[in-house]
Order: C-alpha cells, then structure tokens, then sequence
C-alpha cells in the first residue's frame, strides 16, 4: 500500500482481497449525510452555477462517499473535486488513531469509496489519501475553491487547522460547510466553529442540525439565495437568528403531524454513541418496527 502521503490522485488504488460491492442507490451509501443537508447542498451549489461563480469543489474527510457523489453532481467544466481522507491508512497521532478505531476502523476503506464513487460517476476525484493537515502545504491553490465540506476528525487542533485550509482554499465569497458543529460527543468541532466566527472573520449564514455553513464573503447575499426557496412547502421549517451581528437562517426538518417524538433518552443516546454503534441500534430499531408493523397487518 502506499504511504498516506503519497497516495494521491485518481490513479492510486488501495489493495483489497475482493472488489467492494458499491451501494445500489444513493441513499443507502453509510454515512451520515440527510436529506435536509443534501437539499442545502443542492440549492446553495446549482445557486453558484447559475450566478457564473466557478471554482473546484473540497471534502475534508469523505467517509464512503455519500457526499462526495452529489458534490461530483455538480462539477462543471474544468471544475476538480478533491477529496482527503485516511481511509484505511494509519493516523499520525494517538487521538486521531483512537478516534478512527472507535468510529470507523472495521468500515473505511478507500476501495469501498471508490466503488461507492464511480457507481454513480464515470471517473474519480482527486483522491489524498492521508491527515486532512497535510492540504496546508499549498496543494490545494490559494483562492481556487467555490465550496468546502470540513467532515473529518472531531479533534479541536485538527478541525481548527482544517478550518484555516478552507479559508485558505476558498476563492472570495466561497461557502464552508462544517460537520458536527453542535453534538454533545464533538465539544473540539464546536470550540473551532465559533473561534472562527468571534475572532476569525467567519460569517455563519445557515445552521441545520447537522452542519454549519459560513463564508468569509457576502453572507447577505448567501442568505437571500436561501430564502429565495420556499422550505417550508417542502416539510422543513425556516428560522432566522442574529450571530455576531449577521443574521443566520436555521432550516429544521418540520414534525410530522401524528408524529410520535422521539425520547430524549433516546436521541442521547444515538448521538453520543460512535457512528458503528449508532447504525447497529438503528437497524434494531428499524427491526423492532417492522415485526410490530407485521403483527398489526395480521
């Protein structure tokens, strides 16, 4: 296998015994990606293209995929999508390895997301194969990027420094999305999110439960494209917040009527238990339903 920070581009492949089966739709891609973000996503993106607005598109840790495939969507001519991620290589510090063995060790391999990819796109992105701190040496040019996805560790030091090489990479008025800026399990995502926007010159634009987005451009402008859709037609629910002097949107997934909420012990508990946990309690959950839903219909 090649070293983590040498196996870069579309052309470098990671060994495996048996070719990955890639997921049949895009949904069922693992990760954690929903529908409320990828509509965002969407919006936001196409929102650039019709303005003219070109540039290459960024993802700081890309999991097996399920992003990556609609940023891919929405290359234009002469547009690149990079994407960094360990994968299965080794991390360079003990937090990091901690974290990847707790989360992701038995389910991340570069080969599952290169089958994930070219199922749904003819070729593959850029691929960088190591730490996301290795794009502060200047391989991604300065000012080249219209978009940025920051999903990788949940490590203060490192979100922090993934946070400067989006700035860094981010053309004027380019768009920053951050993961996990608000759960319980990533205070270290949280501490470098708002840092950025009180002393670093972010501007917060849009929050969902998931992922903060920001600029370190025209936020206005960025917050009248968004309220240029109706949400709300579409079972989501709009809000608006002043941060710091700009106003944020805040779009949230609306309640459905006769809906049961869920528990808080319950939404605690899968947001703080690691993503492999997480999906095993949720396949439970789903398996439980369904023998109810069998037993009613009989």
């Amino acid at each position: 296998m090649p070293s983590a920070d040498t196996a870069t581009g579309p052309a470098a492949t990671t060994a495996t015994t048996a070719a990955p089966r890639p997921a049949p739709s895009r949904d069922t891609i693992p990760g954690w990606f929903f529908r409320l973000d990828q509509e965002a996503f969407r919006h936001l993106l196409a929102a650039q293209s019709t303005a003219g607005r070109t540039g290459d598109i960024l993802e700081l840790g890309t999991y097996l995929g399920r992003s990556a495939v609609l940023l891919g969507d929405h290359l234009r001519p002469g547009e690149r999508l990079t994407v960094c991620d360990l994968f299965d290589s080794e991390a360079g510090d003990a937090d990091n390895a901690a974290e990847m063995t707790m989360s992701y060790r038995t389910s991340l391999t570069r080969a599952a997301f290169e089958a994930n990819y070219l199922a749904f796109h003819p070729r593959l992105p850029e691929i960088v194969q190591a730490p996301t701190s290795v794009l502060a040496d200047g391989r991604i040019p300065a000012d080249s990027c219209r978009f940025v996805h920051v999903d990788a560790s949940h490590l203060y030091e490192h979100v922090a420094g993934d946070i400067e090489v989006a700035r860094a990479a981010l053309a004027e008025d380019g768009l920053v999305v951050l993961d996990d800026y608000r759960s319980e399990h990533t205070p270290g995502v949280s501490a470098a999110v708002w840092q950025a926007v009180f002393t670093g010159g972010l501007r917060p634009v849009l929050l969902t439960p998931m992922k903060f987005y920001g600029t370190w451009g025209d936020a206005e402008a960025v917050r009248r494209i968004l309220l240029a859709r109706d949400w709300r037609a579409e079972g989501f629910t709009v809000d608006e917040d002043t941060i710091a002097g700009v106003p944020v949107v805040r779009l949230n997934n609306a309640v459905r009527s006769g809906a049961a909420p869920r528990s808080t012990p319950r939404r605690l508990l899968l947001d703080l238990l690691p993503p492999v946990a997480t999906r095993t309690v949720r396949r439970a959950l789903r398996a439980l339903r369904d023998r109810r839903a069998g037993g009613r219909a009989r």
